[in-house]
């Protein structure tokens, strides 16, 4: 995991996004080729730019695919008679229930009922408990699950985004893109997030696919890549949204959720149609086979998505790019700024 760490001043992580959003940096990271970033020593092509000069980036042919999750206030306080159980919602499943993640998991058993602070008509049953996970099944569904869900939850933030009594208002918001239909997601596919309608009035309409970003997103990699076992997560790329992806001349992912759903879904024809669950592992040495350019904000050291970009462009590669974009004062993280990766 050491090729895959670096130092990152605190003050560079983003603690809210720019304003007005497409006014966030973007490094353009291209092919390699003599250098013209700020400091103009770096072996690749490294361009400081902004997000709204993503059009003149795109060339004719090209199609932008982002994935409209909506994120819901997942994070949960409950209760099993006296005690306090922390629940976090991780997976919709097929069958109607929800895979969790539990603090104090230990109090739990296979039947437990739970109530909910702030929503007294919401209940779980716990169907099964593991490892400081559960599955269980609310009472209600649809618009009043919703609705309950909008009184009793909180956005689960990423933890270094200081919110010292909870995400406040803007954060409903600011966590949340302009393309966010399908509600599932814990947290937010953040490259999406700089997109604004003034910047959609000059870009080609996006094809849009949905993958609900679990809480899994956060947790560390503790184990080395060889042991690393990833979060599962839904997603769904219906027949028409395949169909246009495949006539594309190239395919411009808006963030590693996306990247990893269209490669989830590859077959030998381009991509099919695809409704179910991904825990595609891309690291150093993985076969792309449909995206050709890749949107997306500045991740954690010894990360998985730190390795996905390394794959994806290279790995020393996005070390000077990284190099460079913190020498530069870019913002990182979530709220942060964005770059454009091309394939070597």
């Amino acid at each position: 995991m050491t090729d895959y760490d670096f130092d990152l001043p605190p003050g560079q992580i983003a603690a809210a996004p720019a304003r007005p959003r497409d006014s966030a940096r973007l490094l353009h990271v291209g092919g390699s080729g003599g250098g013209h970033g700020a400091d103009g020593l770096h072996p690749y092509s490294l361009t400081d730019l902004h997000v709204t000069d993503l059009p003149g980036l795109l060339a004719p042919g090209d199609v932008m695919v982002v994935n409209d999750t909506r994120v819901i206030p997942a994070q949960l306080d409950a209760r099993r008679g006296a005690a306090r159980i922390g629940v976090t919602l991780d997976q919709p499943r097929p069958d109607g229930t929800w895979h969790a993640l539990v603090r104090n998991a230990r109090r739990l058993r296979p039947g437990d009922t739970l109530d909910f602070d702030r929503a007294p008509g919401l209940q779980a049953i716990v169907l099964a408990c593991a490892d400081g996970a559960a599955t269980v099944r609310f009472n209600l569904d649809g618009a009043a699950f919703q609705a309950a869900l909008q009184q009793a939850g909180a956005l689960a933030l990423p933890p270094y985004i200081p919110r010292p009594t909870g995400p406040t208002p803007a954060d409903a918001t600011d966590y949340q893109t302009i393309f966010a239909q399908h509600d599932g997601a814990v947290a937010a596919p953040t490259a999406a997030l700089h997109f604004t309608p003034a910047l959609l009035a000059r870009l080609p309409v996006p094809v849009t696919v949905t993958l609900h970003v679990g809480a899994g997103t956060f947790l560390p990699m503790r184990d080395g890549p060889a042991d690393h076992v990833m979060h599962r997560e839904r997603g769904v790329i219906t027949a028409a949204a395949a169909e246009a992806i495949n006539a594309a001349r190239r395919v411009v992912a808006v963030g590693t959720t996306t990247l990893r759903l269209l490669e989830s879904a590859a077959g030998p024809h381009g991509v099919t149609p695809f409704e179910g669950d991904t825990a595609l592992f891309i690291q150093p040495g993985f076969s792309f086979r449909v995206v050709s350019r890749l949107m997306t904000n500045f991740h954690l050291p010894r990360s998985t998505l730190f390795m996905l970009v390394c794959a994806f462009a290279g790995a020393e590669r996005m070390r000077a790019a990284y190099a460079h974009a913190i020498g530069a004062g870019y913002r990182f993280y979530s709220y942060g700024d964005s770059s454009l990766l091309e394939r070597p």
